[in-house]
């Protein structure tokens, strides 16, 4: 029996505005890794049994079937190993995280299928176990040793980079978005692993945009406001759905609600996504689903219609990456544009990194 058994929560880490310094003596400090953008997961191998435990404890091996015969190519016969999985774009190189989500689905030849168009890759970052011993009281810098020792990477196993000059990892931070990747991870190189402590750092790209507001869902509670949706204009001035901003707070949410009820009157005249509106409403009448537009690919049950409202106003809100043309994670409202128009609300004022490959950042080993 391996010394550690599913499920185990991995450590985790708090944002920092900017990558850390080494200590006063110029010793190293940090053990920099790029900060992978896909599905967080421990794997566990004994002998013929692999088992892959999400970040929130959840069974993955049904949705990356093909994953298990490399892993056990890979890996040591008795191991638990902390990465990440995700699915590399064939056409750009860089990450396609839509492909890694459409994977969690509950119709296994749909995954099976899946598996073999858009095949996933592991990327491992810590060893955790090897044999019968615990390696979680070692230091980083040992067990980062000892992954690399122990795993031999292939086609769809791979070792994370990693190195403790800062100026790496400034450099990583900025040709690695290209590929998809979410910024840099910083681990204290003496530091132990703590299952479920926010012991690491992470330092993630935040950009800025001003989007034309095209409605609003209302919150999961049932109250208030839970995300704004947002829209941008390309060069023939069709605009498009680039994702939501949220995480208002409760007082917020309702505030939200009250000023925007003014403008849900005559909302469809003129409105961009007006034949979207109308076909939710003749499938709610109907007992239909909602958009396909606005359909969930993790909650597949998730009703995602939106209240539209009338055209005229611009938030300027932060976000992360911009992958296939939308937002992918972590927008955040920051205020209200009253000087912008949604017609300028364009494609083109968007900063978008050069693109990288991501066989290029796994080979990037030092």
């Amino acid at each position: 029996m391996l010394p550690l058994q599913p499920p185990l929560e991995p450590m985790l880490a708090k944002l920092s505005r900017s990558i850390p310094t080494v200590s006063n003596d110029d010793a190293p400090a940090f053990l920099f890794e790029p900060k992978w953008d896909g599905f967080r997961c421990i794997v566990f191998r004994d002998g013929d049994r692999i088992e892959l435990m999400s970040r929130k404890l959840r069974p993955l091996g049904r949705y990356f079937p093909e994953l298990l015969a490399p892993l056990a190519a890979a890996l040591p016969d008795r191991c638990v190993v902390d990465g990440e999985i995700v699915v590399a774009d064939v056409a750009r190189g860089g990450l396609d995280f839509d492909a890694l989500l459409q994977r969690i689905h509950p119709a296994d030849s749909r995954v099976r299928r899946l598996a073999e168009e858009t095949p996933a890759s592991f990327v491992a970052f810590d060893l955790l176990a090897l044999d019968d011993t615990s390696l979680l009281e070692l230091p980083m810098r040992d067990r980062r040793a000892a992954l690399v020792a122990a795993i031999e990477p292939g086609e769809a196993v791979h070792l994370t980079p990693a190195s403790t000059d800062r100026d790496v990892a400034v450099e990583w931070f900025e040709q690695f978005e290209g590929a998809g990747l979410d910024g840099i991870v910083a681990k204290p190189i003496d530091g132990v692993y703590e299952p479920g402590k926010r012991a690491l750092l992470k330092v993630k790209h935040q950009r800025t945009a001003d989007c034309a507001v095209a409605g609003y869902r209302i919150h999961k509670d049932g109250n208030g406001v839970g995300s704004l949706l947002l829209g941008l204009f390309d060069d023939s001035g069709e605009m498009h759905s680039v994702g939501v901003a949220a995480s208002f707070s409760v007082k917020r949410r309702a505030e939200l609600l009250a000023e925007l009820e003014p403008r849900t009157h005559d909302a469809l005249d003129g409105h961009p996504w007006r034949n979207w509106a109308e076909w939710q409403d003749e499938q709610r009448g109907g007992g239909g689903a909602t958009s396909p537009s606005a359909g969930s690919r993790w909650n597949a049950g998730k009703d995602l219609s939106f209240v539209p409202i009338r055209m005229g106003l611009v938030a300027e809100v932060s976000f992360g990456q911009l992958e296939n043309r939308r937002f992918r994670h972590g927008v955040s409202f920051l205020r209200w544009r009253p000087d912008r128009t949604p017609e300028s609300c364009r494609y083109d004022q968007l900063d978008v990194a050069d693109p990288a490959s991501f066989h290029d950042v796994v080979n990037r080993q030092l």
